[in-house]
């Protein structure tokens, strides 16, 4: 097997989180692939900048790796660190990637993730924020 490795942000900002749609329909969290000479939070401060526009300070210490197969011989392993936008922000979707970009209240975030490892990552940040 094979082990391909993401790193992205969820980022909160007034009680909202901003949710990306990609191009094939998949609702998520800004991510990107890492690249070797990167450190985890290296690639998601440079793949949120790349898919949404938005700088952002991230919390190390509020770290969410998640895994699955992604096909018979690869593994997808994404890291993804809760982040706030750093001030004056424009929200800017990666058009090759992305087919839009839009904030959710907190509440009606799980609802509008795609998959269910999403959703189970979305309830262990809530946990943490409690």
């Amino acid at each position: 097997m094979t082990t391909e490795k993401s790193c992205g942000t969820i980022i909160i900002l007034n009680n909202q989180v901003l949710l990306i749609k990609q191009n094939s329909g998949i609702v998520g969290f800004p991510k990107g692939h890492m690249l070797p000479s990167e450190s985890e939070v290296e690639t998601a401060i440079r793949e949120t900048k790349e898919e949404t526009n938005i700088d952002v300070l991230v919390d190390k210490t509020k770290r969410y790796p998640i895994s699955y197969p992604k096909s018979e011989t690869i593994i997808k392993e994404v890291v993804y660190f809760l982040a706030t936008p750093k001030d004056g922000f424009v929200v800017k979707k990666q058009d090759s990637e992305i087919a839009d970009t839009f904030w959710v209240d907190m509440d009606k975030v799980r609802e509008t993730l795609t998959y269910d490892n999403l959703r189970e990552l979305w309830d262990n940040v809530l946990k943490d924020l409690k």
